[in-house]
């Protein structure tokens, strides 16, 4: 899915709204479309990210993820027996402390959706953050240990 070409279309949408303008609304809708251009893919991929969510709630077996392919998503569907990955290097310790956290539904809903970019559960998602935010703030003489993670296809 080329998300850039939602985002065109959405462009000269305006771009023949603003024509029933003057020179001067056709001046500013330009300038308006510029100034979205990344919140509208942002946006979209929010929709995308949310519609995952609603299939994987549908599906018996497996989930769907979202992939890039560059800058391009797609939407994959990964059966049950392909979802069991390489458990990460850093997760060998069991999860046995709980904690309690409150947060606004809206960053629940946020953080649902960037779990399941992922392909794994909210609380997996968590640890994993927390354990790379944590590493990239201990000094350990080599470095930031940032990783880019993620699926390509050329």
């Amino acid at each position: 899915m080329q998300i850039d070409g939602y985002v065109q279309a959405l462009r000269e949408d305006l771009a023949r709204i603003a024509a029933v303008g003057d020179a001067s609304t056709a001046r500013a809708a330009e300038l308006l479309s510029v100034a979205l251009e990344s919140a509208v893919g942002r946006r979209l991929l929010e929709a995308l990210s949310e519609a995952a969510l609603e299939l994987n709630s549908q599906l018996e077996e497996g989930r769907v993820e979202i992939r890039f392919a560059g800058t391009d998503p797609e939407l994959v569907y990964v059966a049950d027996d392909e979802a069991a990955g390489p458990a990460p290097d850093q997760a060998e310790e069991a999860f046995t402390a709980r904690i309690t956290l409150r947060l606004p539904e809206s960053l629940k809903t946020r953080l649902d959706a960037a779990a399941s970019l992922h392909g794994v559960s909210v609380n997996t998602w968590l640890v994993q953050v927390l354990q790379r935010q944590l590493e990239s703030r201990t000094p350990s003489g080599g470095g930031n240990r940032r990783r880019l993670t993620g699926y390509g296809r050329s």
